[in-house]
């Protein structure tokens, strides 16, 4: 069997419980497999995380050309053409000049003067939530934290906001068909963003019109050397802006509290002592990464820790394989949220792609689950939690659960 039938018939385990697959993938250390339907020669698989971490940080593995055979996943409609469009998916120079232009609102500085916002929102959230013995934590809570975030950055009027969970979705299914090849998702992701684009469009010819204290103007007038984006790049980035700035969050705030409720003995330890919060994101991040994959083009033949590459190969790196390399991490499937070297996990990758919202990911997440709890010192499981249908981005459909 082919280890792209191995994957195929593993779905159903992959979604619930990724890492025993991860665990015989790392043996194996590189994984290839040849794609007949695909323009390109071979996919390598590597999961140790000495070698993903030289690929994504080696300049000889790149992006370029990565939109090659999109076209037979993806289809040739909105989601296509906004993903052509996406730095996250781009190399130099479009790449540099398109991340200076967004990077502004995501350093470090710039995120930390949103936290009082951050918070005041993550309180109302919960009081909404108090009247109820049970909640899903995903939908009432995870989800709504970071939506509101990035709605606020982009200047989305309040009244426009409840529409994008379904689009949000389709799109994160729509990219994972890369991997899944679901014509179904073909047609949904194309028309959620479709209709993401649509909205953008309008609203960017209101903001040309009237421009407000928000990312999207900020955008419309900034300028790289000279060069500002086109009106196709406004509407593209502003879809990847939305998805990538709230959906991993989401799962991140799901997946590491599930995994505090899952380990008590850990919960204990954070409850008691409030100041292992920054480190104790490191560890979650670390854990069940949000996102467990990525993959990379190779631009010239490579040797990278005596594995060779070619020009043309392809190279899936899987983030979360990484994450649980006992050679970086011992003891790795042990949740330690005093573990010394945490935040050496890969979850926003690393090198030029290195996440451009990590700073606010990590804010919200400190926020959203310190004060979960603070608030909620008898927080319990209600239930059995419910994976997402995907093998990229990891995250749960519903995980309720209890006050007391």
């Amino acid at each position: 069997m082919t280890a792209s039938e191995s994957l195929e018939r593993s779905l159903p385990d992959l979604f619930d419980d990724p890492y025993p697959w991860y665990t015989r993938m790392r043996e194996q250390r590189r994984v290839a497999y040849t794609q007949p339907d695909r323009p390109y020669a071979r996919m390598y698989r590597l999961s140790q995380h000495a070698d993903v971490q030289a690929v994504l940080r080696d300049a000889r593995f790149g992006l370029d050309g990565i939109q090659q055979g999109r076209a037979s996943v993806l289809g040739t409609g909105a989601l296509a053409r906004a993903y052509d469009l996406w730095f996250l998916f781009m190399g130099p120079p479009n790449h540099t000049r398109l991340r200076a232009l967004v990077g502004k609102a995501f350093t470090p500085r710039t995120v930390e003067r949103l936290r009082h916002q951050i918070q005041a929102l993550v309180d109302e959230l919960l009081d909404r939530q108090h009247a109820a013995p049970t909640f899903d934590l995903v939908e009432d809570f995870a989800h709504q934290v970071p939506v509101l975030v990035i709605c606020d950055l982009l200047g989305m009027p309040e009244t426009d906001r409840g529409q994008f969970t379904h689009w949000s979705t389709a799109i994160a299914r729509g990219l994972d068909n890369l991997n899944l090849l679901d014509p179904v998702l073909v047609m949904q992701g194309n028309e959620a963003a479709d209709g993401l684009s649509t909205y953008f469009r309008e609203l960017i010819g209101r903001r040309r019109h009237r421009p407000g204290d928000d990312l999207l103007s900020g955008l419309i007038a900034a300028e790289a050397d000279g060069d500002r984006l086109t009106e196709d790049e406004l509407v593209a980035t502003c879809v990847l802006l939305f998805f990538a700035g709230h959906e991993t969050t989401v799962n991140l705030i799901g997946n590491g509290t599930l995994a505090l409720l899952r380990h008590p003995d850990e919960l204990a330890r954070l409850r008691a002592e409030p100041a292992l919060i920054p480190n104790a994101v490191e560890e979650l991040l670390r854990f069940d990464s949000p996102v467990q994959r990525t993959s990379r083009v190779v631009l010239a033949d490579a040797e990278v820790n005596r594995l060779r590459f070619e020009q043309g190969d392809r190279v899936n790196v899987l983030l979360g394989a990484a994450n649980r390399d006992p050679r970086q991490f011992p003891d790795p499937d042990r949740l330690d949220l005093t573990r010394p070297n945490a935040k050496q996990h890969l979850s926003f990758a690393a090198g030029i792609h290195y996440c451009v919202g990590a700073a606010l990911a990590r804010l919200e997440t400190h926020i959203a689950i310190g004060t979960l709890l603070r608030r909620a010192p008898g927080l319990r499981l209600n239930g059995t939690p419910r994976w997402r249908r995907s093998i990229m981005l990891r995250g749960l459909e519903r995980l309720e659960v209890a006050w007391a």
